[in-house]
């Protein structure tokens, strides 16, 4: 050795032993069941987390005052925001009442099913070793997006659409 870096190939050497997903006799059931594991991790943990939020918040009535902060912007200015009704939307989800959910906030509950089926195809994937999903927008998606927002937070605030307001 001269003392220049040198390749080495990690298969020639001896200390290169095959690990239980390496080699033709190891098994490979181990490993495998270890990795699905650690690819469900994080679908799990997100869905344990929002499901906990569920849970506290159909256990803790948002309709009863004093559990919950109000809405800064409706509390100082008197107009509804886009999430205003949303705790009480998420309370009557929770208890299957989709009727009222829809009348607390329906933007809320739409957002509940988007989430539901990202996390679905998050699990799929998660389970068959595929990669994470992500959300992009195209811009104009994305603008249509904000413009429904918009939108369904003016609409709220006027009189002919009380029937969005919770």
């Amino acid at each position: 050795m001269s003392g220049e870096n040198q390749q080495v190939d990690a298969s020639s050497t001896p200390d290169a032993v095959p690990g239980p997903q390496a080699g033709p006799a190891g098994p490979a059931v181990p490993a495998e069941r270890a990795s699905r594991a650690r690819r469900l991790a994080a679908p799990a943990l997100y869905l344990a987390a929002a499901g906990a939020a569920f849970a506290y918040v159909g256990a803790v009535d948002p309709n009863e005052p004093g559990h919950y902060p109000v809405c800064p912007l409706l509390r100082l200015t008197g107009v509804l925001c886009p999430g205003c009704g949303g705790l009480r939307s998420a309370h009557a989800f929770a208890h299957g009442d989709l009727a009222a959910a829809f009348g607390s906030n329906a933007l809320a509950v739409v957002g509940y099913f988007v989430f539901a089926g990202f996390m679905a195809l998050w699990l799929v994937r998660a389970f068959r070793g595929g990669p994470v999903p992500r959300i992009v927008l195209r811009p104009a998606l994305a603008w249509a997006v904000g413009a429904v927002v918009l939108v369904f937070a003016v609409v709220r605030n006027l009189s002919f659409g009380s029937a969005l307001a919770p």
